[in-house]
């Protein structure tokens, strides 16, 4: 089982959705805003509370998840 301490899912803090530790960022934001071309630079610029080792653990954290994607190729 692979861990991702920097990530918390509290049902109370962004209606559970996964977010990095300490903060109300979720995964799904980190991501949407490097998708959109924003530099690593850019967001720990913009907010300061997010590290490096954060933005990794966003990125591995989506990976994993999308290693356990299930797609029935029959649907």
């Amino acid at each position: 089982m692979v861990s991702f301490p920097r990530i918390s899912i509290d049902a109370d803090i962004r209606f559970g959705k996964p977010c990095v530790r300490g903060t109300r960022l979720t995964v799904g934001e980190v991501l949407g805003m490097l998708a959109s071309g924003a530099t690593e630079a850019e967001l720990l610029s913009d907010f300061p509370q997010l590290t490096h080792e954060d933005v990794l653990e966003c990125l591995g954290f989506a990976a994993e998840r999308e290693r356990r994607l299930h797609i029935d190729p029959a649907a």
